[in-house]
């Protein structure tokens, strides 16, 4: 339990825990989360995930629940300016479509093909947490939407935008982009 406590990890799945107490039998660390959760010394948040305490991150959650995957979408364009509409739901780039709920929270994971969910550039790794930049996010989002509003396009590094944009393969989201960036520039 030690090991647990001191990892700077707030949520753990079956398999890290194994990995942590060094056992690569999952049933065998099931059973013993099992018991540390009738003892009240972890939570459990859903099936095979696990929380030190009610003080886990949100975002770590989040990206513990589908892997591989990164925080992005509104979540992101929220937080950096880009869009003001604030959404309580944290998106979530995976390789599956659902829409989750864990202790009140609301989870939406958006599907992405393997070649852009798997490719690193643009996103970040902050305290266990895959999160994409705002450029990513905007171009995640641009990617799964035929036509959204962003309502502060200020906030982008444009040079970003044009240097993660060909890992998405896509002529239709590259001409989107640069009609973006023309009503970008056309209203500075």
């Amino acid at each position: 339990m030690t090991i647990l406590l001191r990892s700077p990890k707030t949520v753990f799945s079956t398999k890290d825990v194994a990995l942590l107490w060094g056992n690569k039998a999952e049933t065998a660390a099931r059973m013993r989360l099992s018991q540390y959760i009738k003892k009240g010394k972890l939570i459990r948040l859903r099936q095979g995930i696990y929380a030190k305490d009610e003080n886990y991150n949100p975002f770590e959650l989040a990206t513990r629940i589908y892997t591989p995957s990164y925080v992005s979408f509104e979540t992101v364009l929220t937080r950096s300016g880009i869009n003001f509409q604030y959404y309580e739901t944290i998106f979530v780039a995976s390789y599956v479509t659902r829409e989750i709920k864990v202790k009140e929270r609301n989870i939406s994971f958006i599907k992405m093909k393997d070649f852009v969910l798997t490719n690193t550039k643009g996103i970040d790794h902050l305290n266990d947490v895959a999160i994409a930049t705002k450029e990513r996010a905007f171009l995640d989002r641009i990617y799964v939407s035929k036509d959204y509003h962003f309502d502060n396009l200020d906030a982008l590094d444009w040079d970003k935008v044009f240097d993660i944009l060909p890992i998405y393969r896509n002529k239709r989201m590259e001409k989107k982009v640069d009609e973006y960036f023309k009503d970008y520039k056309d209203n500075k």
